[in-house]
């Protein structure tokens, strides 16, 4: 059967004002979502947000309170087991037997699928290869470092292959080559058909893999669309700014936010400052604003040492949406004890 026979033209995932309580606490208040099939789309939001509650909800691990969801076109609430059928889960944390080596590990899970002894030689056997783990085939995983239980976690995903595939935070904890290569094989899943809904933490991540991208804080969406829909929305440009001096910070900082009459950003380099330029999407009023900024630094005598006009980041994005370090955010939502299969 083919990906998108079942269904027909149905969107991948269907949601409309779900909602999701523990106690008092709402963890998803109202979210509504569209995700189209074929694509990687980017569900980014900081701890707590409602991202790992969501995909729960959408995966039929967890029953909303309140509102719609459709995945591949059942209903979560009535068709739970179509839709287990056709997706798979990988959570942020990999869940394979420690005492089984990677081989084993992948051949269990093929006989658990249904799969004959031969074909879950050769399943294993391609899984292995393509995600270059071949030469640690026959090593227990318990001595697998990080990055390759990540990337073993994603092929046990694969075992059969998945029209729905959600990736719950697949890079927590790898070092950038290890993430670098879990990014190479989410492109390659979604290349080859699978519908992928990621969630993560790292802006660049979600700006190198998805297609679209909403931004969650509080159990809600506050903003959707594609990388560069969502840099538009913080402004033209952000002016970059490293002094010559770092006890000059504070007065600099005061000047840039009276001169552009908007947020300075301390960034972690004590000598530099980052702000979001005033003007929409015109570039030209933007580096004039830039313009008028340095100019009033240098009237002041502040030294720079480097200044830099660039497009808005997702860093940038995302800290305006969610109102940056110290912003109220929901408890974490990994660490519900309410929640069960169902």
């Amino acid at each position: 059967m083919s990906k998108n026979s079942a269904g027909g033209d149905h969107p991948a995932i269907e949601a409309h004002a779900l909602v999701k309580r523990y106690g008092a606490h709402r963890a998803l208040d109202g979210i509504d979502l569209t995700i189209r099939r074929g694509q990687v789309f980017g569900f980014l939001g900081p701890n707590g947000a409602g991202k790992t509650t969501t995909i729960r909800v959408l995966a039929t691990l967890t029953r909303p309170d309140a509102g719609t969801a459709r995945v591949l076109g059942h209903d979560v609430r009535t068709e739970a087991d179509a839709i287990r059928t056709k997706v798979a889960v990988t959570g942020q944390f990999a869940s394979l037997d420690e005492d089984l080596t990677g081989y084993e590990n992948l051949t269990v899970l093929g006989r658990l699928h249904g799969l004959s002894r031969a074909a879950c030689k050769e399943r294993a056997d391609a899984l292995l290869a393509a995600f270059d783990l071949t030469g640690a085939a026959a090593r227990p995983v318990g001595g697998y470092s990080g990055g390759m239980r990540r990337r073993l976690d994603i092929g046990a995903s694969l075992v059969t292959t998945p029209d729905l595939l959600f990736l719950d935070e697949p890079t927590t904890g790898l070092d950038p080559r290890s993430r670098s290569q879990v990014w190479e094989l989410v492109r390659r899943v979604a290349a080859a058909g699978t519908t992928v809904l990621l969630t993560t933490q790292y802006l660049e991540e979600a700006d190198q893999l998805a297609e679209r991208i909403a931004v969650i804080d509080g159990g809600r969406i506050v903003a959707e669309g594609t990388s560069a829909q969502l840099k538009a929305r913080v402004g033209a440009g952000t002016l970059h700014v490293r002094l010559a001096d770092g006890t000059q910070r504070a007065r600099a900082h005061r000047i840039l936010a009276d001169a552009l009459d908007g947020t300075v950003r301390a960034a972690a380099d004590p000598l530099a400052l980052t702000m979001p330029l005033p003007g929409g999407s015109d570039p030209a009023q933007a580096a004039r604003a830039a313009g008028r900024a340095m100019t009033r630094l240098a009237e002041e005598g502040i030294g720079i040492a480097d200044l830099s006009l660039g497009r808005p980041t997702l860093d940038e994005v995302f800290l305006a949406l969610t109102g940056g370090p110290g912003a109220r955010t929901t408890r974490d939502d990994t660490a519900t004890r309410e929640e069960r299969p169902v």
